[in-house]
C-alpha cells in the first residue's frame, strides 16, 4: 500500500512539474509561446487562423481575434534559432480617430482585466497645444506625433497595446506578446556574442 501511495505521489509531482513547465510560458489564444515556428503555426491553424505564408522568420496568418474579424497575426522566431518568442496582431485599419481609439481602450479593458493594471501607460499627444478635435488627433498619430502605448508586465513576459500607423492612409491598433523564457534566451545568446 505504501508503494501504491509513494508511486502516486510520485506520478502526481512529475504531473505538477510538468504542467508548472508549461506555464511558464506566455500564452496567445491559450497556447504557450514556445516551439518551432512550423508547430506553433500548426496550433494557431487548429485555433481557426488561416496560414498566409512566411516571410524572413515571421509566419503571417489572419483571422478572428478578441472579437475582432479579420486580424493579422505575425508570429516570430528567435534570431539565428527556430523558436517562437513573440506574436503580433494587428487589428483591422480605421480611417477615423473615435473607432481607432475606441478599438485601443476596449481591447486595454480587457487587458487589465485579465493581466492586471498597466506597468506604464502613456496617451498623449506632441506639438503645439491640445488637438483641436479627432481629424487633428488621427493627423497627429500619422505624423509621429501621438504616443499611445500600454505596458503589462506578467511573471510570464510582457504585453504591449499601441496604437500605430504603417503609411498617411494605414493606422491600425496594435498588440504584441513577448514570451520571458525566449526573449531571455535571445540576450543571452548577444551576451556570449560579445
Amino acid at each position: 500500500m505504501k508503494k501504491l501511495l509513494l508511486s502516486i505521489a510520485l506520478i502526481i509531482c512529475h504531473i505538477i512539474s510538468f504542467a508548472q513547465s508549461n506555464n511558464d510560458h506566455l500564452t496567445f489564444k491559450g497556447v504557450p509561446i514556445d516551439g518551432s515556428l512550423k508547430e506553433y503555426v500548426s496550433k494557431m491553424k487548429a485555433a481557426g487562423f488561416t496560414y498566409l505564408g512566411t516571410s524572413d522568420g515571421t509566419a503571417i496568418l489572419q483571422g478572428d481575434f478578441a472579437g475582432f474579424k479579420g486580424c493579422i497575426i505575425g508570429v516570430s522566431t528567435l534570431k539565428n534559432s527556430d523558436v517562437v518568442n513573440t506574436i503580433g496582431v494587428i487589428f483591422p485599419e480605421k480611417d477615423d480617430w473615435s473607432s481607432l481609439e475606441s478599438n485601443y481602450l476596449t481591447l486595454k479593458r480587457m487587458l487589465t482585466t485579465k493581466y492586471g493594471k498597466p506597468s506604464e501607460c502613456t496617451e498623449e499627444f506632441q506639438g503645439y497645444g491640445s488637438p483641436r478635435d479627432n481629424n487633428d488627433k488621427l493627423y497627429r498619430l500619422k505624423m509621429d506625433r501621438c504616443s499611445y502605448i500600454t505596458l503589462f508586465e506578467t511573471p510570464n513576459g510582457n504585453i504591449s497595446l499601441s496604437l500605430e500607423h504603417q503609411s498617411v492612409s494605414s493606422c491600425f491598433v496594435k498588440l504584441q506578446y513577448w514570451d520571458r523564457i525566449n526573449t531571455k534566451a535571445v540576450e543571452a545568446q548577444a551576451i556570449d556574442d560579445l
